[in-house]
């Protein structure tokens, strides 16, 4: 078995992360570091795995694990690495922002599969995209391999409040997002950057302008991405073909018939993709849980194609449907 250990399990991706590796046939935990709940059960924070782990947070952790994941809020894995230099052989796998901008001159990944499938295999320091940008780009990929991102994109997507993590904010208490939906950071989302610098890696070239609208929704969890943009002379079909034949070997992006709904991918490592075309403009719908394919589902993706693993080990989640 393999180890793992956690640097920040209080919040919504380490619990993720938790719910995910207790039941993975590889790995084991070997500690979760928490600076404020050390000690404590596992299960005082994180109760849905009461009956699933009798295990505690730890004051203190050490590199002698295979797998390192970092939970860590914003701005705080660089100086954690700064201060607790690791093995060259230790995988680091990193669910913040700190390095998806500048992952190249850190040395790390950018570790979405469906794009980095082979450097993450044989890389060791991988930085977990944002949920967001995760979305985008999926519905974005195919059309960048084929050249074809030559019209300003525009985006609408929506996210639900786990998106803005576990401490208590002013839009994200019940009595606020309950009945609400409100715009935020409308064209200048940090998650942009991220998606211009892959979009750009594919096609080999510039993208156009991509004209981004978040969205809160009054919901716990998903992503709904609406993605779309000019592109005369080519068929529905034809483009339709692009996404099956780009994705046929990526096992967690369906391209499906079926216009989707969040229910669909809620506690899964999915990602469902839609498309329509309406005279020159294509739609693409992309859809994924913001805290598993958005975070911490696709870090454990991450490690198994570092690993060896099969890439969908332990990942094998079924949607919440009703």
């Amino acid at each position: 078995m393999k180890k793992a250990g956690i640097i920040g399990g209080g919040g919504y991706t380490a619990g993720e992360l938790l719910r995910i590796l207790v039941h993975h046939p590889k790995v084991e935990i070997d500690y979760v570091y928490s600076r404020t709940q050390a000690d404590k059960p596992l299960t005082s924070v994180h109760d849905d795995l009461i009956g699933d782990t009798t295990g505690c947070f730890s004051g203190s952790f050490n590199m002698d694990v295979d797998v390192l994941f970092l939970c860590l809020p914003h701005g705080e894995s660089a100086g954690f690495l700064a201060e607790n230099p690791v093995p060259e052989d230790l995988l680091v796998i990193d669910l913040s922002n700190d390095f998806r901008y500048k992952h190249l001159e850190a040395g790390f990944v950018y570790g979405l599969p469906e794009l980095n499938r082979e450097s993450i295999a044989s890389g060791k320091k991988i930085a977990n995209p944002g949920c967001f940008a995760t979305a985008i780009q999926l519905a974005l990929l195919p059309m960048a391999a084929h050249k074809q991102l030559v019209q300003d994109i525009h985006v609408n997507a929506i996210t639900g409040s786990t998106g803005a993590g576990q401490k208590p904010q002013a839009t994200t208490h019940f009595s606020w997002r309950n009945n609400n939906v409100s715009v935020y950071k409308a064209f200048r989302h940090q998650h942009l950057h991220e998606i211009r610098a892959s979009l750009e890696q594919l096609q080999q070239g510039q993208v156009p302008t991509i004209h981004f609208i978040p969205v809160r929704g009054n919901f716990a969890r998903g992503i709904m991405a609406s993605v779309y943009f000019q592109l005369p002379g080519i068929s529905e079909a034809d483009i339709k073909s692009w996404y099956l034949d780009y994705y046929q070997n990526h096992p967690f992006v369906v391209v499906s018939d079926q216009n989707p709904h969040l229910k669909q991918i809620v506690n899964t490592n999915k990602c469902l993709l839609y498309l329509e075309k309406h005279e020159d403009t294509v739609l693409i719908i992309s859809m994924i849980d913001n805290l598993i394919k958005g975070a911490s589902g696709q870090a454990i993706q991450n490690m198994n194609l570092a690993m060896g693993f099969e890439e969908n080990l332990g990942l094998q989640l079924k949607p919440i449907a009703y």
